[in-house]
């Protein structure tokens, strides 16, 4: 039995890639000559370049988002005994960083239209013991700024971003890892700005915070074989950070590729609404950068979002799922007490949604393929 050939992927890299291929061999074979691979010079250029970016002083490159949100979390004081407020539809990431930090994730539900943290339900879990409020800015769509600052402010909390989905993104005149203390960014090849691996960064505007993330990712090292607290190992590869330095300044491009695609679905989807198709929804206009292209299938459909799936499939269209278990309800995390119902927005959008074809390059003619293919199945 042969598999339907693919004729429009979930993601395709190559279209990122192909253009740039010499400038990214050339600084790979810069970093082979040098030999200079663990925290050389393309390292620190890229950390500054991408914190520049992000309108803030300094960058901490880590191995991999999760440790940028243990290894940024530490470094802003939180740690046991902390609880940390963040969404339950996230990917486990956001919450393996807040317990390998020791402190204690304290989940809450989200909004069913934009699948961002429910600002009003996490007002709610607030504890003596909240010490941070961990957004996520999802599938490319960062949280209010303005509301965060204010309930941060009224409850005295910290901030720290979850931006691994958000690389450039823009809200209310700031931009994603701006917003508070620090915030986490991961390089997974297939996010917005992706690796050649994994990788991650902090960002941060406060020295303090920088130099004890820089020390820590390091062994915990001061100065060469003096530790200063019982760190870790985890730094970004000069490698990966030399490919990331060549396609950072492409990114702004890519993004707006991204919303230009975003707008083509938008329009393309209209007519489906009645079907049960329905879009998140975007509150930021033109800065949301569609790291995912997300629709809810609800209930005026009559078919199954399993059965939506496989007919695309075998029409060539690929789709993805994120995420189809809430992190309350994943089986290695039954120890935090929570259980079916605790977050019906979350659980609810863990039933209906799909993630449809994005990245730079998407063309409307392929949007159009995709929309058509969906109508034709919904009837």
């Amino acid at each position: 039995m042969t598999s339907t050939p693919v004729k429009i992927p979930f993601v395709d890299l190559s279209l990122q890639h192909q253009p740039i291929q010499e400038q990214i061999e050339q600084a790979m074979q810069t970093v082979a000559r040098k030999g200079n691979f663990i925290l050389g010079q393309e390292l620190a250029e890229f950390e500054q370049a991408f914190a520049t970016a992000c309108g803030v002083e300094y960058g901490i490159g880590v191995a991999c988002g999760t440790d940028a949100i243990a290894i940024g979390l530490h470094a802003c004081g939180i740690g046991e005994g902390d609880e940390v407020l963040i969404p339950a539809n996230t990917f486990i990431a956001t919450l393996i960083g807040v317990l390998r930090a020791n402190a204690t994730p304290i989940l809450v539900d989200c909004d069913p239209d934009t699948a961002l943290i429910d600002l009003e339900a996490a007002e709610k879990a607030i504890s003596p013991k909240t010490k941070a409020i961990l957004p996520v800015h999802l599938y490319g769509q960062m949280v209010s700024p303005s509301q965060l600052q204010d309930f941060a402010q009224k409850h005295n909390l910290i901030i720290f971003e979850d931006a691994a989905q958000a690389h450039l993104a823009e809200r209310e005149g700031h931009r994603a890892g701006s917003i508070g203390t620090a915030a986490a960014f991961s390089f997974y090849p297939s996010k917005n700005l992706g690796a050649f691996g994994d990788g991650g960064i902090i960002v941060t505007r406060d020295e303090k915070v920088a130099k004890i993330a820089r020390s820590y990712r390091n062994y915990g090292c001061s100065t060469k074989y003096v530790h200063v607290e019982a760190g870790t190992n985890s730094r970004l590869d000069t490698l990966q950070a030399a490919v990331l330095k060549v396609k950072l300044p492409h990114l702004h491009g890519w993004n707006q590729s991204r919303n230009q695609a975003a707008q083509y679905y938008d329009r393309a989807l209209a007519s489906l609404k009645e079907k049960g198709i329905i879009p998140l929804e975007n509150q930021c206009g033109d800065s949301h950068i569609y790291h995912l292209y997300v629709v809810r299938i609800t209930s005026p459909c009559s078919l199954k979002r399993e059965d939506i799936q496989g007919k695309l499939a075998e029409e060539g269209i690929q789709t993805g799922i994120h995420y189809p278990i809430p992190c309350h309800l994943q089986p290695a995390y039954q120890f935090l007490g929570y259980k079916t119902g605790d977050f019906p927005n979350a659980e609810m959008l863990a039933q209906e949604i799909v993630s449809l074809p994005m990245y730079p390059g998407l063309n409307e003619a392929q949007v159009q393929q995709v929309v058509e293919a969906l109508a034709r199945i919904v009837g």
